[in-house]
């Protein structure tokens, strides 16, 4: 706890405030200190336009008696106000059952993000001069480009989590985004499209090949779209590409997933665990250990080591995402799934990498294998209904499937379905998991925080395809 110790936060004043905590009975506790910095540099017409650092510190407090929960938090790292809210939340959660903190134990968990040029030490003139050199590269990559747009955002944070069963765990987390915007006109016409990359990752992480792979497909996306024509509407077989394709798996099956909807029997798959959902061949993993990915974690906002849980395998529901609080309901061990936005916010279960296992077919013959339907190559936004699954998601880039071969480009499209039939009725998995490199976030009860997903491609028998107002 070397980086907190300049705060004046150490093991003694962790066991006392705990105690505190638990002075009114409590059945659990926690304390998550949080140091964090953000920074944000924004170009547009070849001017930088936004520029703005944001430094945060402070403390939360939550006290657990059963499903009732405590909390408070404070931006005050002295011993009487963090004592102060500790009596908050003990307040709030009182019960009967009279427990002590034990002498706390600093455990060391793998390190899945180590930052080798951390972000604290770069100045703004580098991040300038990154956006800039971003900027020249687009415009350089095709003459009908007439605007653009970068940006970088990058972060780091430092949480310390004390527990009353002894458990102290420290982790260092960094964070960037790099985001391009590329507008082009050919004739009277006029695209937009953009590319990004995220990663837990220092300076380090842009190095010539993402930033050009990011620049490049910025203008390529854009300049499909003058060739892209409308799809057709009505229900038909899709086709969905590996990578970015994993937002769908995300938002209409995650969710479904994680173990607070489930308890309070508003998800679909309340009752399911142990029967099939999909077909065989179909696995559904969301993994925490993933090195430098987005979603990844070395620890949860609750201690807990990270994991990889299997959720559905080969098409059998196997379980949910836990926090400790729905762990202990269901009788099962967490998943290192307990995460928060900030010290502001109380824990919730919640994905990190979200993906489907590849199978065993090539994507090409997956394609192959459709007379006619569409392909899904980006996906952008969606809307999705958690209880029944329900879904409408914006197709971004896309090919029309004709004779089994990508012909025409598309654009303006939405796939409207539901999660569990679109588990149904997978038909083929191919053997290209890709993990996307986007700067996915999650919102969830009025919190968001990082996550990644990823697919291979994967064959839906029957999807409901409409136009952009559809």
């Amino acid at each position: 706890m070397t980086h907190f110790s300049s705060f004046g936060i150490d093991e003694a004043l962790c066991r006392r405030v705990l105690s505190a905590a638990l002075s009114r009975g409590a059945d659990d506790a926690d304390l998550y200190f949080e140091h964090s910095g953000s920074t944000s540099v924004a170009l547009s017409d070849g001017k930088v336009n936004r520029a703005s650092t944001h430094v945060d510190l402070g403390v939360g407090v939550r006290v657990v008696v059963g499903d009732q929960v405590g909390y408070a938090y404070t931006e005050d790292l002295t011993e009487a106000s963090i004592i102060q809210a500790a009596r908050v939340a003990a307040e709030i959660a009182s019960g009967t059952r009279a427990t002590a903190p034990v002498a706390l134990t600093e455990r060391r968990l793998a390190d899945r993000y180590p930052a080798t040029l951390p972000w604290e030490g770069v100045d703004l003139e580098t991040r300038v001069r990154l956006v800039r050199d971003w900027e020249q590269r687009v415009f350089k990559e095709d003459p009908r480009v007439i605007r653009v747009e970068t940006s970088i955002g990058d972060s780091f944070r430092h949480i310390l989590v004390a527990r009353p069963d002894g458990r102290l765990v420290y982790d260092y987390q960094p964070m960037t985004r790099g985001f391009v915007v590329c507008t082009a006109q050919d004739g009277e016409k006029r695209e937009s499209s953009n590319a990004n990359l995220a990663q837990r990752a220092g300076l380090e992480f842009y190095d010539e090949e993402r930033v050009s792979r990011m620049c490049h497909k910025a203008v390529a996306d854009t300049m499909l779209l003058f060739e892209a024509v409308k799809s057709p509407a009505g229900e038909m077989t899709v086709v969905l590409g590996a990578g970015s394709s994993g937002i769908l798996l995300h938002e209409a099956i995650g969710h479904g997933l994680e173990a607070d909807f489930n308890r309070k029997g508003i998800s679909i798959f309340a009752d399911r665990v142990g029967t099939r959902i999909a077909p065989p061949g179909v696995t559904v993993v969301d993994d925490g250990t993933i090195p430098h990915a987005r979603g990844t974690i070395n620890n949860d906002d609750e201690g807990n080591a990270a994991q990889r849980s299997v959720l559905v395998e080969d098409g059998v529901l196997r379980g949910f995402l836990h926090d400790e609080i729905s762990a202990k309901h269901y009788g099962v061990a967490p998943t290192g799934s307990g995460r928060r936005e900030s010290f502001r916010h109380v824990v919730l279960p919640r994905m990190r990498s979200t993906y489907m296992e590849s199978g065993t077919m090539p994507p090409e013959e997956i394609i192959a294998s459709v007379q006619n339907g569409i392909y899904c190559a980006d996906f952008a936004n969606g809307q999705v209904q958690i209880g029944a699954g329900d879904f409408a998601f914006y197709v971004r880039r896309g090919y029309l499937i004709e004779n089994g071969k990508l012909t025409r480009p598309i654009k303006d499209v939405n796939l409207i379905g539901n999660g569990p039939d679109v588990l149904a009725t997978i038909e083929m998995v191919g053997n290209d998991l890709k993990i996307d490199e986007g700067g996915w976030t999650c919102g969830k009860d009025g919190q968001s925080v990082p996550v990644s997903q990823g697919m291979p491609t994967v064959k839906v028998s029957k999807l409901s395809v409409g136009g952009a107002s559809a």
